[in-house]
């Protein structure tokens, strides 16, 4: 395979010695997440004014495991193409999605990301919102940088969609907030926008750039869009049935936050007399102990089977990411890529 050789330049990557040359063999996750690092630690940004750029630099290098760009990546591999091509569109993917958080921690007030201060902590909110938006200008650069007209515009009809979805995935958390009467249906619909469409579009745009057919691109989107809904619902599961040693966590946050998840949904749904007076009773209490109310409401979830709800939900979308998975038609290689992926995903404990 011939080597590519990556020139940075402002707003991303000049490719030379590229090839069109098909993929044989697909590489793994890890070396998919480890090119995506190099291209984002590799990204050139003015240094002035520092203000602006600084926030920057600190925001996409404050970890996360890059699972969107890398999925990126193999799927523009998957789809024939060496994934060199697509690195620019890698670290938009990924600039895009720290812009969000930026703006999400402005919005939520967080002192903490990963560990760290905030943006909005380490500096201030009207930095976070500037510097938030210039990624997603950057973002947007970075997309569309040395690809044809036609593909320009896919690109962007793609990102933009997404990026729509996400905001109102957003506003509908927001609102949910203060809203005691969420339907099932609405909560699946604000977390596919909020966390999953974003997925969808990374391997999208990797399957764009790697000139896959229309119904490939639509069947890795909707495999990653499952997978996302699997994954978060999972994560609603963990933070009341993790276990703390592995979790890396207290459990129960959620719970102590009132945070509409899927299982508090389901259960202001089917709660009726005595349990639906307990669960009101929790969610109004003024500063209640915290392993008090964490048993209190998890007894209930127990007593109203959501616990089994919630899995079986988890499995019906994982199902569902893989039935789309198995109708992209993709090589041998290529579906053991993602159905690795998907166990690694479904399997995690923490």
């Amino acid at each position: 395979m011939t080597k590519i050789v990556c020139k940075l330049e402002y707003y991303g990557y000049f490719c030379e010695n590229n090839t069109s040359k098909a993929v044989d063999l697909m590489k793994n996750i890890e070396e998919y997440v480890s090119l995506a690092e190099k291209a984002i630690k590799d990204m050139a940004l003015p240094g002035n004014p520092a203000g602006l750029y600084e926030p920057i630099r600190y925001g996409m290098s404050d970890g996360g495991k890059r699972l969107r760009p890398a999925l990126l990546l193999a799927a523009c591999e998957a789809s024939g193409k060496d994934c060199g091509i697509a690195l620019n569109q890698a670290v938009a993917i990924e600039m895009f999605h720290n812009f969000t958080l930026l703006h999400d921690d402005v919005m939520d007030n967080a002192d903490l990301r990963r560990g760290k201060p905030t943006v909005c902590r380490q500096w201030d909110d009207n930095t976070a919102i500037l510097s938030g938006d210039t990624m997603l200008t950057l973002a947007t650069s970075l997309l569309i940088k040395d690809v044809s007209p036609d593909k320009a515009v896919r690109l962007l009809e793609i990102f933009n969609r997404s990026a729509v979805d996400v905001y109102e995935g957003q506003q509908y958390d927001m609102e949910f907030e203060r809203r005691d009467d969420v339907a099932i249906n609405e909560y699946i619909n604000m977390i596919r926008l909020k966390t999953s469409v974003l997925l969808g579009c990374a391997v999208h745009i990797g399957a764009v750039m790697g000139e896959a057919g229309e119904a490939v691109c639509e069947a890795l989107h909707d495999f990653a869009v499952n997978l996302g809904l699997a994954f978060q619902l999972q994560d609603d599961f963990l933070d009341v049935y993790g276990d703390p040693a592995v979790f890396g966590k207290a459990i129960g946050g959620d719970i102590m936050n009132n945070k509409k998840t899927f299982l508090l949904v389901n259960a202001m749904s089917a709660a009726d007399g005595s349990d639906k007076e307990e669960l009101r009773y929790w969610l109004s209490a003024p500063n209640p102990f915290p392993g008090e109310k964490i048993a209190a409401v998890t007894s209930i979830y127990n007593r109203l089977g959501i616990d089994a709800v919630c899995r079986d939900s988890i499995d019906k979308y994982n199902s569902a990411a893989l039935d789309c998975l198995e109708r992209a038609g993709l090589t041998a290689d290529a579906t053991g890529f993602f159905k690795e992926f998907d166990r690694m995903v479904m399997s995690r404990k923490k």
